[in-house]
């Protein structure tokens, strides 16, 4: 409501005459709504209807450009979306191309490959079946293999010496180095002593308490022996002469007892029984130790085949490598 009437230069239109109306209550909603009405009634003389449709039309002219830029926008947006949107693990088909010639070689190819794919299918479901086939033929065969080795071994159970296997299983109860008990006094007059029974007496019965002590060693012979500035140390023999059984044989190892410095060189038969009776007595050392944990029968062949090997050995039979 205008309380006064402004200058001429401020551009404002003239101002308009107040008539009086009734008012009517339209509510508290309806107020914002019939204000161009509302304006039209208060407004008198000839000039305020031509106001208040003035009036309408700005608001008419300014609602449709909104709504145009506001659908302008949506589109704007829902183009944007469009063309952003795409499956997760997947990308936008793209649309087909060349001629239909090209499309129906293409359709050719596919149904090729899908063939291909087929056939590999085949084979390989044949493969695994025979894959599968030959496991279970391996299978069977290690099986009947298996009981043929447990039927000869439950024949040569049978055939075991009954005074050797009693010896073992007395000393097994309480296992003891010491020689005068009936299992290792056996070994020793029937393995042990024979196989370290050299011509140079002397040396065997000294390598003969090494080998008992576990304090023997054996090393390989350089091929060229080079300057040391160690204490000398003192060779017996030669690389020609085994100092065990004084025959010449081409020595390529030597041995030394104890802590002492002295080295003596031996042949590869020597070498042979000295390590045939070295892996008999590691073996029962493991058992008085507790490091063997099987029963009495798999530990007494263990033991039979050991003093077979110092028979060998003592009878001249060794790897070629020794």
């Amino acid at each position: 409501m205008w309380s006064g009437q402004p200058h001429p230069d401020e551009g404002h239109p003239p101002p308009l005459e107040a008539v009086p109306v009734p008012w009517k209550s339209v509510g508290p909603c309806k107020s914002h709504r019939e204000s161009p009405r509302g304006l039209a009634e208060t407004s008198g003389g000839e000039e305020g209807p031509a106001a208040a449709q003035l009036d309408v039309l700005r608001l008419r002219s300014s609602s449709m450009e909104i709504r145009e830029k506001g659908s302008e926008f949506l589109k704007e947006e829902l183009h944007k979306a469009q063309k952003a949107w795409v499956p997760v693990g997947l990308t936008a088909p793209p649309p087909p191309r060349g001629t239909p010639q090209e499309l129906k070689l293409k359709d050719e190819e596919c149904e090729r490959l899908s063939k291909v794919r087929e056939q590999l299918e085949r084979e390989l479901e044949e493969l695994t079946a025979s894959l599968f086939e030959e496991a279970h033929k391996m299978v069977r065969e290690a099986n009947m293999k298996q009981a043929a080795s447990e039927k000869q071994l439950k024949e040569a159970r049978g055939k075991v010496d009954t005074t050797l296997f009693a010896e073992f299983q007395a000393w097994r109860e309480s296992p003891t180095l010491d020689k005068t008990c009936p299992f290792l006094e056996r070994v020793y007059r029937e393995d042990v002593g024979p196989c370290l029974d050299f011509t140079m007496r002397e040396l065997s019965a000294l390598v003969r308490a090494a080998v008992e002590d576990n304090t023997l060693t054996i090393e390989p012979v350089a091929s060229q022996s080079l300057p040391t500035v160690k204490v000398a140390t003192v060779e017996f023999g030669s690389t020609n002469t085994c100092a065990l059984s004084g025959l010449a044989r081409a020595c390529r190892h030597r041995i030394r007892l104890g802590d002492s410095e002295s080295h003596y060189y031996i042949s590869p038969s020597s070498r042979a029984r000295i390590t045939a009776v070295c892996n008999f007595f590691t073996y029962i050392r493991y058992i008085q130790q507790g490091l063997v944990r099987q029963e009495a029968e798999p530990m007494f062949w263990e033991i039979t085949r050991l003093r077979k090997e110092m028979s060998l050995a003592k009878l001249g039979f060794f790897p070629q490598e020794a």
